[in-house]
């Protein structure tokens, strides 16, 4: 590797996805795309979504209700379009999965059937320091019970280096068995964007007869996923970081197609959940859809869904083992200039994630204060801060390019002298 413009653009011409690009809308800075890092908090807007949206809002304007069942794509089967490519992505049968809700709302609804505290098996075990909204629904569906998270929540640490081993999970599995109900982690950590081993954990909490779910978030489209084949019994994400849905849009679903004929379990219902066959028949008796849409409550938000399946579209024409290797290879780029900065410039700081890694890395500045990340937001460079040192970067290989990369060391360059 080098870092040249002349290597970034070779490396541009010959990636094969780098067309996707014009696909995108960047903000400007000063009359140029800004650099922009920030896929793993926004995805950038594809420029195929408005036309998504048209769609609705003139079925809307021609059809009214009527939109519901006529049209191009009917409201009230529209969700069920964007399952055969989000099946892919998550590495799952269609009937396993659904769209509904937002990410939160989402979990706390896969918590009231699948955490089942009965007996001494009460507790639930996740990582220290997980997404901290995560770690608000565990407290309250404990305290929901009328269990104290002080006593029923574990929490495993990283060690001294600063990351999660995979070995400290299985111990405390092991260890504590007898008293968990539920294992419930973050398959990529927010933070320093380490990716978990979803299938070995889950392997061991299956073992132990202990239900395992994972919270997405930071791993859809970004990694690679096989949750029917690893036997994950729930799981969710949201839509807007590396699926470019839309913010604050539409959460995926996952439930493991062994749980999906059990008539006894828990679940919050409502009537999009009912057979479509029955729903507008309005009995008062739940007829659940044999398939992941019985956790559906209400009616889909059209609107949300338009952007998210013209996204998904770009996704089924490239396939993520493509995206994953020009994944690693610009993340791999982007540590390469970050260390020759460093290297050139003196500067102290350190990647904190680890080689188990997606799209993201981040950086811990030791000695620096925010100075350094707000000369970068002040010229044009969009990465992400996070508390007490750390900038993270995400290269998207679905809109970053290795110029991209290329242009932001140089910028970093002019950081460091101007904050030196």
């Amino acid at each position: 590797m080098q870092n040249t413009r002349d290597f970034a653009l070779a490396c541009d011409q010959k990636d094969a996805l780098n067309y996707l690009r014009k696909e995108f809308i960047f903000p400007q800075f000063k009359g140029r795309d800004v650099l922009y890092f920030t896929g793993n908090s926004l995805g950038l807007q594809p420029k195929v979504s408005q036309s998504y949206v048209d769609e609705v809002m003139n079925a809307w304007g021609e059809l009214a209700v009527e939109g519901h069942f006529n049209g191009d794509r009917p409201w009230w089967e529209y969700h069920e379009k964007l399952t055969p490519t989000l099946s892919k992505i998550m590495g799952c049968h269609q009937e396993e999965l659904t769209v509904m809700n937002t990410l939160s709302v989402n979990l706390h609804f896969l918590l009231v059937s699948f955490f089942r505290p009965e007996g001494v098996k009460t507790k639930i075990l996740c990582e220290q320091k997980a997404f901290p909204s995560d770690k608000y629904i565990m407290d309250s569906q404990l305290r929901f019970r009328g269990l104290n998270p002080e006593d029923e929540l574990i929490q495993v640490p990283k060690r001294e280096d600063g990351l999660y081993h995979t070995e400290d999970f299985i111990q405390a599995i092991e260890h504590n068995a007898s008293e968990l109900a539920l294992v419930f982690l973050g398959g990529v950590n927010y933070y320093n964007g380490q990716v978990f081993d979803i299938q070995k954990i889950t392997e061991i909490a299956r073992k132990h007869d202990v239900m395992v779910g994972w919270d997405l978030a930071h791993a859809a489209g970004n990694i690679e996923l096989a949750l029917h084949n690893w036997g994950v019994d729930f799981a969710a994400w949201c839509s807007y970081k590396y699926l470019n849905a839309g913010p604050g849009n539409a959460s995926g679903v996952f439930i493991h197609n062994r749980h999906l004929n059990d008539k006894d379990i828990r679940r919050f219902e409502g009537w999009w959940g009912n057979k479509k066959e029955t729903r507008f028949k309005m009995t008062d008796r739940f007829d659940p859809i044999p398939t992941a849409d019985a956790w559906q409550v209400s009616n889909a938000p059209i609107l949300s869904l338009a952007p998210f399946l013209a996204s998904l579209t770009l996704f089924e024409k490239v396939g993520m083992s493509a995206l994953i290797e020009k994944r690693d290879q610009l993340t791999g780029y982007l540590e390469f200039v970050l260390k020759d900065v460093a290297k050139e410039f003196d500067l102290n700081f350190e990647i904190i994630t680890p080689p188990q890694r997606g799209a993201q890395l981040s950086i811990y500045l030791h000695g620096q204060n925010k100075s350094i990340f707000e000369y970068l937001t002040s010229n044009g460079c969009i990465p992400d801060w996070r508390e007490p040192n750390v900038i993270r970067m995400a290269p998207v290989p679905m809109y970053n390019s290795f110029e991209d990369i290329y242009n932001f060391g140089q910028l970093l360059k002019q950081a460091v002298v101007y904050n030196s």
